[in-house]
């Protein structure tokens, strides 16, 4: 049902609502939302940089929170990209690639590119960053960028009820697609918008992609595990997608954090 009625619903207008009001910065408005967030999703900000409510200009400026240095070890060769909850994980059978029990969607359409020779026969893993997670996401390793793709999109929910009931979400959705190249061969990382997410916003730019037109954008950066990738002005989904058939070490349904080894 609710899958059904966020057809309804105008998401890109609610969301760019939602993001203005999460962008105020009178005292009165980002302390209520701020306040009763903290109060509905128990969030401790012992990790983060600025522990007092107050000390955040805004909602957005607090949902967005970078945490203390040194708060978190990057472990093994692949870290967790954010906190979260391992939504999926998998092998990729030709194209496509596992959304839930009920659905698959195609790797072409998520990347929004036919170039995808390189990841057939590969696997892939989907984390799900709900409302109190930290909403930073770093690269799960070191490598070099070479194609950052924003491609607008609906703006349905990502969790895991439309998951189980809506096809292609993760395809249909807004979402910032990155690859790179790495020492065991092409890796992309796909930041997947959802409902009320007012924007993604990339490492290398200062401001959140405007939901338009398909943008690309070519480089050569090299970024090292870790490194701040981008943030979601409010909750939604990172898939990471490989060339080779990895160990997950972690398993559907676990939470995981940021800098935590997902592979064996």
């Amino acid at each position: 049902m609710f899958a059904f009625l966020q057809r309804l619903i105008p998401k890109h207008f609610l969301s760019r609502v939602v993001g203005s009001v999460a962008k105020s910065e009178l005292p009165l408005v980002k302390g209520l939302f701020i306040n009763i967030f903290c109060m509905l999703y128990k969030i401790d900000l012992g990790e983060a940089q600025r522990e007092k409510a107050s000390d955040y200009r805004s909602f957005n400026d607090f949902f967005t929170r970078s945490l203390k240095p040194g708060s978190r070890t990057i472990q093994g060769t692949v870290s967790s990209p954010a906190d979260g909850t391992v939504a999926a994980l998998g092998n990729i059978d030709g194209d496509t690639l596992i959304q839930s029990k009920n659905h698959s969607y195609s790797l072409a359409k998520l990347l929004a590119s036919n170039d995808i020779d390189d990841f057939a026969g590969g696997s892939f893993i989907t984390i799900y960053l709900a409302p109190h997670n930290y909403h930073r996401v770093h690269v799960p390793w070191t490598g070099e960028l070479h194609h950052a793709t924003y491609v607008p999109g609906d703006l349905f929910s990502v969790n895991q009820s439309t998951a189980l009931h809506l096809p292609d979400l993760f395809a249909r959705n807004e979402r910032l697609v990155c690859r790179f190249r790495t020492d065991t061969g092409p890796t992309a990382a796909v930041l997947v918008g959802a409902m009320l997410v007012a924007g993604i916003k990339p490492a290398w730019f200062d401001e959140a992609y405007k939901p338009r037109l398909q943008i690309t954008t070519e480089m050569k950066r090299v970024f090292h595990q870790g490194d701040e990738l981008g943030q979601f002005e409010m909750g939604s989904t990172v898939i990471l997608v490989f060339k080779e058939r990895m160990a997950f070490s972690v398993k559907e349904g676990e939470q995981v954090k940021y800098g935590q080894s997902i592979v064996s």
